[in-house]
């Protein structure tokens, strides 16, 4: 099973992977990247469980089939657009914009925010706000802890892109989901149930995951990792339900229309 070392993550798999949870019929083994590396190590179909971009997926669906639990979807949880001083949209388009991944859901959002010929610099994430400090890039994409701690490092948010999509869409933003590679489909309830119990679990006894999680997020401090936790892990990671996958289904299409995504006549969902 393949998914980031950021608290969200090892959160949800914690149980799992140290089988305080049933899975039967499987051993589940871990491996960690960030995520543009699992968007990349998808699109060579390296692992049959893995943890994608919404963005990576919706490239991905011949392949790739979404679970319902695990996700990493909701409001007021989007990537923000930073830089060191206030800037329009038409001074952005002539901009280098650090980006955590040309497939990532930021990077999606930043595209539908500003248009697609855009000059954009990709590297890992947790690089992208010393990178503005040190003015190598004029503007960047901030993820996951990083909405916590931008100002840190002298910068301002010149657009929060999950509360765009949001005000323009009316859905919650579907940042990233556990995707089941087609040929594993016949395992999608089970795979997904415990994926499910491995996250309740996870809330019933939050210090036996701590140290797992603790020992992959760096050098994050608790108040960080808290908050973190309490924004990406929600009601929609246990189950995505209706909403969750009209949300998902509207981002495909939102996609195909925008031609990102190729048009796929797939069910995106495992089951």
């Amino acid at each position: 099973m393949a998914f980031s070392p950021c608290p969200n993550d090892t959160f949800i798999f914690d149980a799992l992977i140290h089988g305080r949870v049933p899975c039967p019929g499987f051993s589940p083994e871990a491996v960690l990247a960030d995520v543009e590396t699992l968007n990349q190590w998808a699109f060579q179909g390296l692992y049959p469980v893995s943890k994608l971009s919404f963005a990576a997926l919706g490239r991905l669906r011949d392949s790739y089939a979404l679970l319902p639990s695990g996700a990493a979807l909701g409001r007021g949880c989007g990537p923000l657009l930073t830089a060191r001083e206030s800037m329009d949209r038409d001074r952005l388009r002539r901009s280098v914009i650090a980006v955590p991944g040309l497939d990532t859901t930021a990077t999606f959002l930043l595209r539908l925010f500003l248009g697609k010929d855009l000059d954009l610099r990709p590297m890992p994430f947790e690089t992208i706000m010393p990178a503005l400090r040190d003015g190598l890039v004029d503007a960047g994409l901030i993820i996951h802890e990083g909405r916590f701690v931008f100002k840190e490092y002298g910068l301002i948010c010149i657009q929060d892109l999950g509360a765009f999509w949001e005000e323009t869409t009316g859905f919650p933003i579907p940042l990233g989901g556990i995707a089941l590679r087609r040929d594993m489909l016949s395992s999608a309830e089970l795979l997904s149930r415990a994926i499910g119990e491995s996250i309740l679990h996870a809330r019933r006894f939050p210090e036996g995951a701590m140290p797992y999680i603790r020992s992959h997020a760096q050098e994050m401090v608790a108040d960080v990792m808290e908050r973190h936790i309490a924004l990406y892990v929600n009601d929609f990671s246990i189950d995505l339900g209706e909403e969750g996958r009209e949300t998902v289904a509207f981002f495909f299409r939102k996609g195909e229309e925008l031609g990102l995504f190729p048009a796929c006549e797939k069910d995106f969902m495992a089951f």
